[in-house]
């Protein structure tokens, strides 16, 4: 078998991220691999592509909105993500955390800050916009609040989100959350059955 490059392209403000987040560790331990988590910006790429959230994209539209609440049920019901619960503050705006998570991967404690973040926003309901809260909640989690919140004015935490986004662009993104196994890109959370598929055919190809 050879080794298979699986990233998940996210942003915290996307509710589907963090139930794909949730599913992946499954994932990862069927298949043996380890997924890249890559932090964008969805603001930005939306900007980029011309996208819309599915809450602007779909207003107005009957019976879609209604139906997109319940495919969520079901995937919530599905994978026993019991803890789950939409963030009343909804939509967030995800800049400083998303930097946050840039700032964390250089200092080692991104997978905390990852899944802290993610708890956060889509299972304590937090309004994760708001210094106070993000610094409270990193504190929380055995994190270093003040010093992530003062990081992410570095020029190079800054140009790192850029850049992930950038490329992420370029690669064919439009949303998230967004997967790629080798260079086969999936969008959505209703992919990840495709992409451990794909992820399966890989490693034995």
């Amino acid at each position: 078998m050879r080794n298979v490059n699986a990233q998940f392209l996210f942003d915290f403000g996307s509710p589907n991220a963090y139930l794909a987040h949730k599913v992946i560790p499954g994932i990862e331990a069927r298949t043996g691999v380890t997924f890249e988590y890559v932090p964008i910006l969805l603001g930005g790429l939306f900007r980029l592509t011309g996208n819309r959230s599915p809450v602007e994209a779909f207003a107005g539209i009957k019976n879609k909105p209604e139906y997109g609440r319940l495919e969520m049920e079901r995937f919530v019901r599905r994978h026993g993500l019991t803890a789950f619960r939409m963030n009343p503050h909804f939509p967030v705006n995800t800049l400083q955390i998303m930097r946050g998570a840039i700032a964390a991967s250089q200092d080692g404690s991104f997978a905390r800050y990852v899944d802290a973040v993610f708890g956060a926003m889509w299972e304590r309901g937090l309004k994760m916009d708001d210094p106070v809260v993000i610094e409270s909640a990193l504190n929380e989690a055995g994190l270093d609040g003040a010093r992530l919140l003062e990081a992410i004015n570095q020029p190079a935490v800054k140009e790192t989100l850029l850049g992930n986004t950038q490329r992420a662009f370029e690669r064919g993104a439009f949303g998230a959350p967004t997967f790629f196994v080798g260079h086969e890109i999936f969008f959505g959370k209703d992919s990840l059955r495709d992409v451990e598929e794909e992820i399966v055919r890989a490693r034995a190809a």
